[in-house]
């Protein structure tokens, strides 16, 4: 995403809490773009009012604690900036997983492979209302609520065997989020 938005023409910063991803990022976007190691749950390293906007793709739902770092992201923005965000849909662990209910903020882990290697990602499950109160409780109005499809140019074998298939044209994966700081 970073890549896209200044190839776009945005003038941008990056952080990330993993010195691992941050050398990742790097080797993509080169020296051009100034990126830092940084964790959401300590003050931010950029002055107050300093973005017009902040894109937080797949972050928020890996917290239990969603009031600091909203706080921190708030303050690094400008009056009327965005913060733009996404995170696991409140929907799809308790469609897989009827017994755990929906409307508690809970943990759970899933098991994945990346290259090759067993990985344990652990996530913090929100129904819409907590979500909201967060937001607004850290000085956000809601601007736009989302659930894209995927998109057509997603190769199939990353799509669930359903969408890939044609047999549905959505499913329930990803919640994205416009917020204004006021």
């Amino acid at each position: 995403m970073s890549a896209e938005l200044r190839d776009r023409g945005a003038e941008m910063t990056g952080f990330d809490g993993s010195p691992g991803m941050i050398e990742l990022a790097r080797r993509r976007l080169g020296d051009d773009v100034p990126l830092t190691v940084a964790d959401l749950a300590q003050p931010l390293p950029y002055a107050d009012d300093a973005f017009d906007d902040v894109v937080a793709s797949l972050v928020l739902h890996y917290l239990e604690d969603w009031q600091p770092p909203l706080a921190e992201l708030h303050r690094v923005l400008r009056p009327g900036g965005r913060l733009i965000l996404s995170v696991n849909h409140p929907l799809a662990r308790p469609l897989l997983f009827p017994d755990e209910g929906y409307f508690g903020v809970r943990q759970f882990s899933d098991e994945f492979e990346f290259a090759g290697q067993p990985g344990t990602l652990t996530f913090w499950h929100r129904p819409l209302h907590a979500m909201s109160d967060d937001f607004t409780a850290a000085g956000f109005q809601i601007a736009s609520i989302a659930e894209p499809p995927p998109s057509p140019d997603t190769p199939a074998e990353l799509l669930p065997p359903r969408i890939a298939s044609g047999e549905r044209t959505a499913f329930v994966s990803f919640l994205f989020f416009v917020l204004e700081a006021r």
